[in-house]
C-alpha cells in the first residue's frame, strides 16, 4: 500500500473529518476506529498508575490525595502535549520504578525526608536540562 498515493490531499482534505485533518490518519495508514481502540487500550493500561502511585509515595509520607491529583494532571498534560503538539501517539505517566526507588531506597532505606529527596530529584532534573 503506497501511503503517498492513498493519502487524502487538496480539496478532499478540507472535506475530511477533524481527526483526519489534524492527524492525517490515512497518511499514516490508520483509521479513526483503530486510533480510538488504541487510545482506550492505552488508557486502561495506564489507569492503574493513578491508584498505585499515591500508595507508593504515601509510604514515603507524602499526602496521598495530593499525589493522586498530581499523578492525574501530569499524565494528562504529558499525554496531551505528545498527542496534540508533537502529533506522536505516545502516552506519558510517572515512572513506577523510580517512585518505588524514591520511596523504599532513598526515603525509607537511607532515612532522608521526602521533602529532601524531592529536592534532590528537582536539582538532578535541573542539572540534566542544562
Amino acid at each position: 500500500m503506497d501511503m503517498k498515493r492513498d493519502a487524502i490531499e487538496g480539496p478532499e482534505l478540507r472535506k475530511a473529518g477533524l481527526l483526519e485533518r489534524v492527524f492525517r490518519l490515512s497518511e499514516h495508514g490508520t483509521t479513526v476506529r483503530t486510533e480510538m481502540l488504541a487510545g482506550l487500550t492505552t488508557f486502561l493500561t495506564m489507569a492503574y498508575i493513578v491508584f498505585i502511585n499515591p500508595n507508593i509515595l504515601a509510604d514515603a509520607g507524602m499526602p496521598k490525595g495530593s499525589v493522586f491529583v498530581a499523578t492525574c494532571l501530569v499524565a494528562a498534560l504529558g499525554s496531551l502535549i505528545m498527542g496534540l503538539y508533537a502529533n506522536w501517539p505516545v502516552a506519558l505517566a510517572p515512572g513506577m520504578g523510580l517512585n518505588a526507588y524514591f520511596t523504599y531506597v532513598v526515603v525509607l532505606g537511607m532515612g532522608y525526608t521526602w521533602q529532601a529527596a524531592l529536592g534532590a530529584v528537582f536539582i538532578s532534573g535541573a542539572a540534566s536540562c542544562s
